[in-house]
């Protein structure tokens, strides 16, 4: 029952477990595969935005300094106010801390600064669109990371003149602070060298003032970042991030965004997890559901069973109760009436049986009975005619005591028939006793046209018996060949002994026995006539087996068949030591038809 009940729950799973988890599966991995999609694709769009934003503010300070040369350019104006433009002009625009003019030897010529110049003509830079040069990010004396744009003021051909600007970086930084993805992602601008110009992590800006070089970061080892790049690797710290790189056009920086994945990648995990859930908890509902249709679906074949081993095991008052309507229902009603029909069958059948065993008993008290009758009959026509023989008449005194007494004994036997005696043991002259049997049946052998013939052996020991009990097994085995035999047949009865045992055999000259009945002839109720009842051999059996005896059959169809009985022979007349106490005879109740073969 159980193994019908974990097959309708493996038939659950197969047909609807299994494509839900596919689904979950296939979603959970469609969610993740999308979601670091979108994630990569955000985080490159706010580096490149932020790497545009950086652009602007260079380009604007730039595009101030470029309208500061052309305000300087062929206005003939004295040192003075060349000197109150670039001061003016450092007021108004914060992003530079100074501008200074200089002509083609580096010498200065006009300042912002109120005193020395801080800042000296660059001998190269990076050379813009707009015909600005950027010099290499530095560090200055305050620990903070400047560069200077520098232009041209003279025409070409004349004398040269450079207007020298230096940045102010701190709005760069202040405009990376500001750039953040989600709680813990930050981005860094390092310079074409991998110079570390900001960091939007407060606890990472000391690194700015060691002037740290990250050109081993992996978004920029062995590259030149010239598009947006986006990848995910470990840091220094162990932690696992997402970044994503957009290069600064014209001025060779590198905007890096860095989020941890499990920040990145947070709310897919969480909508994982929560899917997850979802999926167990429906299988969990789905095999409970499952297990609990399979038992209401086991229960009623678990109650016919239960009723089938109640009615096998001779409970036939056993019913079975189910409730629904549908066809276990219906297989239930059809069980109950089964029982019912079983009871009222077991009552026709004890009754056919009764009737059965009073014919039986009927029939070997008929079998049992007539052999002496019709001896004491046949004696007593011939006392009418021979009555004043002496001889005779001790023959017929004789042969009435002998029939009288086996009379006793069968109706002895039927008043013991539920409660078998044991069988008398003593010594038994084995010819005496076939001798007195093949007298008692030469009238029934007349009759049927069959000569019977002894053939004794001398000198044979005795053997250890009931006499009462062989004479029956006699009488059977003469009969059943008389019946077997054609007319002008015969049947020889011999004794012999065979090393310690005495052998009685009985040959006839009849039909014989088919092969495939010769195993089954001494069972119950097996009967090779169309008469008779079939317990004659089988009582033979059973009081030669009583006996310690054994009875063996040898035939041939067509030439007749020969029984063999052996007994162990008592030395020198005393009791055999397995005899002395035998059990009751069980083949007592079996005496009714002891005439079948």
């Amino acid at each position: 029952m159980r193994t019908i009940t974990a097959r309708l729950v493996m038939l659950v799973a197969t047909a609807a477990i299994a494509p839900l988890l596919l689904y979950g599966l296939v979603s959970v991995r469609s969610l993740l595969t999308g979601t670091r999609e979108s994630v990569m694709q955000g985080n490159r769009n706010v580096a490149q935005r932020a790497a545009e934003q950086v652009l602007r503010y260079v380009s604007t300070s730039t595009a101030i300094l470029t309208a500061v040369a052309g305000d300087l350019r062929n206005t003939n104006l004295e040192a003075w106010q060349q000197e109150r433009i670039l001061r003016n002009y450092v007021l108004a625009f914060p992003e530079f801390r100074e501008i200074t003019l200089f002509d083609g030897t580096g010498r200065p010529l006009v300042s912002s600064h109120l005193t020395t110049p801080a800042t000296v003509l660059p001998p190269s830079g990076r050379r813009r669109a707009d015909d600005t040069y950027l010099s290499p990010v530095a560090i200055d004396d305050d620990l903070m990371p400047t560069t200077t744009a520098t232009t041209r003021v003279s025409e070409i051909g004349a004398p040269d003149e450079w207007l020298v600007g230096a940045f102010d970086l701190m709005e760069i930084w202040r405009m990376v602070d500001g750039i953040r993805v989600g709680q813990h992602g930050y981005a860094l601008i390092l310079a074409n060298d991998g110079r570390l110009i900001a960091h939007g992590n407060p606890d990472e800006k000391r690194r700015i003032a060691r002037g740290e070089n990250f050109v081993d970061h992996p978004l920029v080892r062995g590259r030149d970042v010239t598009v947006p790049v986006v990848s995910e690797f470990v840091r220094d710290d162990g932690v696992q991030v997402l970044a994503a790189a957009a290069p600064i056009a014209d001025l060779g920086w590198t905007l890096i965004v860095e989020q941890p994945t499990s920040e990145a990648y947070g709310a897919a995990w969480q909508l994982v997890r929560q899917l997850t859930i979802a999926i167990v908890l429906a299988l969990a509902a789905t095999v409970t559901l499952g297990y609990l249709w399979g038992r209401s679906f086991i229960r009623p074949i678990a109650a016919l069973m239960q009723g089938t081993r109640a009615i096998a095991a001779g409970h036939l008052d056993a019913r079975v109760k189910i409730a629904s309507h549908d066809e276990f229902g219906e297989l239930g009603d059809s069980f109950n009436r089964m029982a019912d029909r079983v009871i009222e069958l077991q009552d026709d059948v004890r009754k056919q049986e009764r009737q059965a065993v009073f014919g039986r008993i009927a029939a070997g008290l008929v079998h049992d009975l007539s052999h002496p009758i019709q001896n004491i009959a046949n004696s007593s026509k011939l006392i009418l005619k021979m009555a004043d023989d002496e001889e005779y008449r001790a023959t017929f005194k004789r042969t009435v005591e002998r029939e009288f007494s086996a009379i006793r004994r069968v109706l002895d036997s039927l008043k013991n028939l539920a409660r078998p005696i044991p069988l008398e043991r003593f010594p038994v002259d084995v010819n005496r006793s076939v001798a007195e049997v093949v007298e008692s049946m030469e009238p029934q052998a007349r009759i049927a046209g069959v000569t019977l013939e002894t053939r004794l052996a001398t000198s044979l020991p005795r053997v250890e018996g009931d006499l009462f009990a062989l004479s029956r097994v006699y009488r059977n085995l003469i009969t059943n060949a008389l019946q077997a035999t054609p007319p002008g047949g015969r049947l020889t009865i011999g004794t012999a002994q065979v090393d310690d045992h005495v052998r009685v055999t009985f040959t006839d000259t009849g039909c014989g026995i088919p092969p495939d009945r010769v195993e089954a002839i001494f069972e119950d109720f097996a009967t090779t006539k169309r008469s008779g009842l079939g317990l004659g051999l089988a009582v033979c059996k059973k009081i030669v087996e009583q006996l310690a005896g054994t009875i063996t059959v040898t035939s041939v169809v067509g030439q007749g068949s020969t029984f063999s009985l052996m007994f162990t022979m008592l030395p020198d007349g005393e009791l055999a030591p397995h005899l002395r106490a035998s059990p009751p005879v069980g083949a007592l109740e079996t005496y009714e038809d002891t005439a079948g073969r």
